[in-house]
């Protein structure tokens, strides 16, 4: 919920930013910025819940603490190329690739009833699926809108 609450409000912010610095109304542009924002965000958690985050992880994958900072680096460079230009459609492809591949961490730990943030198994378990899978394709789409598909 957290990060919806962020991508949201960056947008807001941003849009309105954007609108009294340039006169005119850039949308995608305050997308961008407000998912970059977003991932940034996220990209903290990777840092700070590490133990949880790799409790997300399938035993079957190693290293499962250097993958989840790994994983953290590559937010954090995936919101600075949404927001160079010359990068920003490369960025997005990598962004919804990121995101689909980050769908399974998710069921695992749904199944599993992980809690990333107290490192525990006393999570939300398959009810957090239902706001998860629709978040993740809100933010697919929103990659695909805001960094790919040519602005109207």
């Amino acid at each position: 919920m957290k990060p919806l609450i962020v991508l949201l409000l960056s947008f807001i912010l941003s849009t309105f930013i954007i609108r009294m610095i340039k006169g005119e109304y850039e949308f995608a542009l305050s997308a961008r910025i407000a998912m970059a924002i977003m991932l940034v965000f996220t990209a903290i958690g990777h840092f700070v819940f590490t133990k949880g985050m790799a409790m997300m992880i399938p035993d079957f994958i190693p290293s499962k603490e250097s993958l989840v900072y790994l994983t953290g680096i590559f937010e954090i460079l995936l919101a600075v190329g949404l927001l160079i230009p010359k990068l920003k459609i490369l960025s997005g492809w990598a962004l919804i690739l990121f995101l689909l591949f980050m769908l399974p961490a998710n069921i695992y730990a749904s199944i599993n009833n992980v809690n990333y943030q107290e490192g525990t198994f006393d999570g939300h378990g398959m009810m957090y699926l239902w706001f998860r899978i629709p978040l993740q394709v809100l933010f697919i789409v929103w990659a695909y809108m805001s960094a790919i598909r040519i602005p109207l």
